[in-house]
């Protein structure tokens, strides 16, 4: 599958120079599901697998951008609150009342943490928003995903990358709780220059969209877990199907823009996501917390729950604007995380190879 992806990518160019323009997109989204087929060969590629077949779905919506804006007269923009819910849920599955313990067991860290995520992000996201010349719209979209709190890809991250889990799992629901308070001021306060922000409106729309179903998923977890072992083993590919949903719409909706701004705000993108993880990993070493908790606050910095910042531009009537540094953070950060994680994994902090 790698080696046929090679002169599919090759094919693809051809076509793009000798003016067969409309066999470049089937090509190019050729070459990405065979890489991602192919790289689930090969233990240190098959991380990347999701995020391949991503990039694959973002170049069907730039080059047929219809279908996924609209089928029989329904906008699809309208399913993205739904299925950021059910993701929600699906995350609330997954966790428990003992995952919000670490606040009383890891009190320095958790603190530390929360303080770097909504700090560090928003800070740069502002900064970048104020440099990037780009329209006002879109320069907010940099702040709210700044803005956003930590996504649970950090946890699976800080897991493969020797670091501690269970202060990764208890910063992320921290701050998700967090969100419906501090994100709308945030976005006040750093965004309002830009974009005409109601910041009550957004409390209720987080509450809606994250809140509520977490909530319903620790009831659930509570009451009924492991009693529907087909919907544990459901949701992460429900979750990881909604998501790609989610993000092809908005690549459609802002195709154009990211026809004129696309490369640059790829840039502006990965240069806040690696700013994140450097700046929060040096945060930690900043109050003497082990390499195993840096490497936590680093992940959990930099990634950012781009979903709900999808969420919350739809809500705003902006998804086309102020959604597409999301659209572009989630799939970018899920590459760089798993470079850095792998980079990590193969390097043992000093205390584990201590005690080994």
């Amino acid at each position: 599958m790698l080696l046929s992806a090679i002169p599919v990518l090759v094919l693809a160019v051809l076509f793009y120079f000798i003016d067969l323009v409309h066999l470049v997109g089937p090509s190019l989204i050729l070459f990405f599901i065979l890489l991602g087929i192919g790289f689930r060969g090969f233990d240190k590629l098959k991380g990347f697998t999701y995020t391949m077949m991503i990039f694959g779905v973002v170049v069907a919506a730039m080059f047929y951008p219809g279908p996924f804006q609209e089928i029989g007269g329904f906008k699809l923009s309208g399913l993205i609150v739904p299925l950021l819910q059910i993701i929600m849920f699906g995350m609330g599955t997954s966790m428990s009342l003992r995952d919000f313990g670490g606040v009383i067991k890891m009190p320095k860290g958790v603190l530390i943490g929360v303080l770097c995520q909504f700090t560090i992000m928003p800070i740069i996201g502002y900064t970048l928003a104020k440099l990037s010349g780009f329209p006002p719209e879109i320069a907010a979209g940099l702040i709210l995903i700044g803005s956003s709190p930590s996504g649970m890809a950090s946890n699976v991250m800080s897991f493969l990358a020797n670091a501690n889990l269970a202060l990764s799992i208890t910063i992320t629901a921290v701050t998700t709780m967090l969100a419906p308070f501090i994100t709308p001021v945030l976005m006040g306060l750093l965004a309002g220059e830009f974009v005409e922000v109601n910041v009550w409106g957004m409390v209720l729309d987080i509450i809606k969209i994250v809140i509520v179903p977490i909530g319903a998923g620790l009831l659930f977890n509570r009451f009924l877990g492991g009693k529907a072992k087909w919907l544990d083993d459901a949701m992460p590919l429900v979750s990881m199907i909604g998501i790609a949903v989610i993000i092809a719409i908005i690549t459609a909706a802002g195709r154009d823009n990211l026809l004129t701004i696309g490369p640059i705000l790829i840039v502006l993108v990965i240069f806040h996501n690696l700013s994140g993880y450097t700046l929060g990993y040096w945060a930690g070493k900043l109050f003497r917390m082990d390499e195993r908790d840096c490497r936590t606050i680093a992940f959990e910095v930099g990634m950012q729950n781009a979903g709900l910042a999808s969420g919350l531009a739809k809500e705003m009537g902006k998804i086309a604007t102020v959604g597409l540094a999301a659209a572009v953070f989630g799939p970018f950060m899920n590459i760089t995380g798993s470079i850095l994680a792998s980079y990590w994994h193969r390097k043992p902090p000093k205390d584990e190879e201590i005690e080994k």
